[in-house]
């Protein structure tokens, strides 16, 4: 019997089966896989599977303690809070001598100096002192042709027969201490007038500091005059500026505050006083002399000095600009605040343009330091709750550079989100 034969038909593999097939095995043969590979699918899952029962992992609970509130920060909201609520032309700046934080407001406009330059002309003497080009205790006369104009109590005093016997380091006190105009223009001649002042600032790579041509001819160029020599010691500029016509004083006024030539920055100002405090810009024997001085201000004391707690001093500089129609061109204070555990802080308010009633400005300057004294309290209870390293050291001393990096991020976050 002739077994009949079918056909057989061989249906064609798909080529993205075939390259899978490929693929998974490798090109190997079979008996070159492991066992747990050439099992079924259902056996390969349980041989990988661990052998352990699964566990519930219960979520892990991490409790933080609550972020120290930042003192700086606090103090840059502060700052900033006074200025814009204060209704005039007002920059703000406070910084800390100890680690350079500095908090502003409008910290990058120029605002008028006017007497706050006088800082200017000592800093300059003292420099000069410092290199042996100046003797401040050689005798000098002032006398009538050196008088200037506004306040100068040095002037009853010039106008004696034969004028009035002195010495630089006494016309320096009664610069920075009664805001002598004559005294201090006295004591710029000496230093060898605006130009070595300039020179100086220079030197010592301060920016953001203009300084005017002195005291007479800035006083004219506000009021729209040209200084004459002989109206010192007399009531020729009084009688001159009187005479302008209105039109003409206001347009000097007004481009006197929009661009003052005595300007500065409060942020520079800050610096500055920050540098002097250090001893960067005097030998050691003028930095002690000129805080001093300033320490016995006698100017302005319901300015800055009026916001001080027992215990704090002020080494300070006031500055009063004219008034025509009812406003004032520059009412500022600026100094060295120091704690009485030591710690200094550099402050400058200065107000260019305003019409406030002195009370209401008064009260923004001595809300400053009170802001720069809360500051220095949040400060320390800020360290205090840092936590320490376990053999004893401190790894940021005095707030360092740890704190300060920490708070920078955070200002500029703030800052930016404004």
């Amino acid at each position: 019997m002739t077994a009949r034969r079918g056909k057989v038909h061989i249906r064609p593999i798909p080529l993205a089966l075939l390259a899978a097939v490929l693929l998974t095995t490798g090109c190997q043969r079979p008996e070159t896989l492991g066992r747990e590979a050439q099992a079924p699918a259902p056996a390969r899952i349980a041989a990988l599977a661990p052998s352990a029962p699964a566990v519930r992992q219960e979520p892990v609970v991490v409790t933080l303690a609550p972020p120290v509130p930042s003192a700086a920060l606090a103090l840059d909201a502060a700052i900033d809070r006074l200025g814009r609520r204060f209704p005039g032309d007002v920059g703000l700046a406070v910084r800390d001598v100890q680690t350079g934080w500095t908090s502003h407001h409008r910290g990058l406009d120029y605002f008028p100096q006017q007497s706050v330059s006088k800082l200017w002309v000592s800093l300059t003497a003292l420099d000069e002192v410092d290199s042996g080009r100046l003797d401040l205790s050689r005798a000098l006369t002032v006398t009538a042709k050196d008088l200037t104009l506004f306040h100068q109590p040095i002037r009853a005093l010039a106008l004696r027969p034969g004028g009035f016997q002195t010495t630089g380091n006494d016309l320096m006190v009664r610069a920075l201490t009664q805001s002598d105009n004559s005294a201090n223009d006295r004591l710029l001649h000496q230093v060898g007038g605006p130009d070595a002042v300039r020179a100086t600032l220079r030197g010592k790579a301060i920016a953001g500091i203009r300084f005017g041509p002195g005291e007479p001819r800035l006083q004219a160029t506000i009021a729209g005059l040209d200084w004459q020599p002989d109206w010192a010691g007399g009531t020729g500029f009084y009688t001159a500026r009187d005479a302008l016509p209105a039109k003409t004083r206001r347009a000097a006024f007004d481009e006197y505050l929009a661009d003052p030539i005595d300007g500065a920055t409060p942020i520079a100002m800050v610096d500055t006083l920050a540098r002097l405090r250090r001893g960067d810009l005097l030998s050691p024997a003028s930095t002690a002399k000129m805080t001093a001085i300033m320490e016995e201000t006698r100017t302005g004391a319901l300015r800055l000095k009026a916001g001080l707690k027992p215990g704090w001093r002020l080494a300070h500089k006031t500055g009063t600009g004219q008034v025509y129609q009812g406003e004032q061109a520059g009412y500022n204070d600026v100094g060295i605040l120091t704690s009485p555990e030591g710690r200094s802080y550099a402050v400058a308010v200065m107000i260019g343009r305003t019409g406030r009633p002195l009370a209401e400005r008064m009260k923004l300057m001595q809300s400053v330091v009170a802001a720069t004294i809360a500051y220095d309290a949040a400060l320390a209870a800020q360290r205090a709750a840092a936590p320490h390293d376990p053999n004893g050291s401190d790894p940021a001393p005095d707030g360092g550079p740890v704190t300060v990096a920490q708070d920078a991020l955070q200002h500029l976050a703030v800052r930016a989100a404004r």
